[in-house]
């Protein structure tokens, strides 16, 4: 068994793509959890990796989900061999923007085998995160921000987009207005 470790690579995200298109008989996998980060950015900081666990869905079948989850989720067999796993989510388990499902970014090598894995654009991820709000997910935004992954601009565009109360939305701006205010000058 490998010692546990708390965060995802690349390598591992491809995996997880690999094993889940196989389990719920799909080609089309999306990563909509943090480690979505790894489709766009294969060499994120380990600040922005600090997971062993990937929430994902099969695109045209969703309903399988559960099918993932068993068998490469928390605690499987898979988890405790390779020390990170798949969480089988649905696709209402992150509040996004409109458009999101047109900004997905493609990971497919030949490490996927021939399964794709479509992550979150780093800028809907962290609305998903502004919405959240847990501590968790307010410090994944500030790192985000921190190296220049995300851009204030595009955030407060897709604030407006995305389907929650007027309050929240004013706290979702707030919190990126903190984000980027913390940042030295460049």
């Amino acid at each position: 068994m490998p010692s546990v470790r708390a965060f995802m690579k690349r390598l591992d995200l491809e995996h997880l793509i690999r094993a889940a298109g196989k389990i719920g008989q799909d080609s089309e996998i999306v990563v909509i959890g943090s480690q979505a980060i790894l489709g766009q950015f294969p060499d994120a900081p380990e600040s922005l990796l600090m997971s062993a666990e990937a929430d994902i869905f099969p695109m045209n079948r969703p309903d399988q989900s559960s099918l993932i989850d068993g068998a490469i989720g928390e605690g499987s067999p898979f988890h405790q061999e390779h020390g990170y796993y798949a969480q089988g989510v649905d696709e209402r388990t992150a509040i996004l923007p409109r458009g999101w499902r047109d900004r997905l970014v493609a990971v497919s090598n030949p490490n996927t085998n021939g399964v794709v894995g479509l992550c979150l654009e780093v800028n809907d991820l962290a609305i998903s995160k502004y919405v959240a709000g847990r501590p968790k997910d307010l410090k994944f935004t500030k790192e985000l921000a921190k190296h220049s992954m995300t851009s204030q601009e595009t955030l407060m565009a897709r604030v407006v987009d995305t389907d929650v109360a007027s309050e929240l939305r004013d706290i979702m701006r707030a919190r990126i207005r903190r984000d980027f205010s913390r940042l030295p000058s460049r």
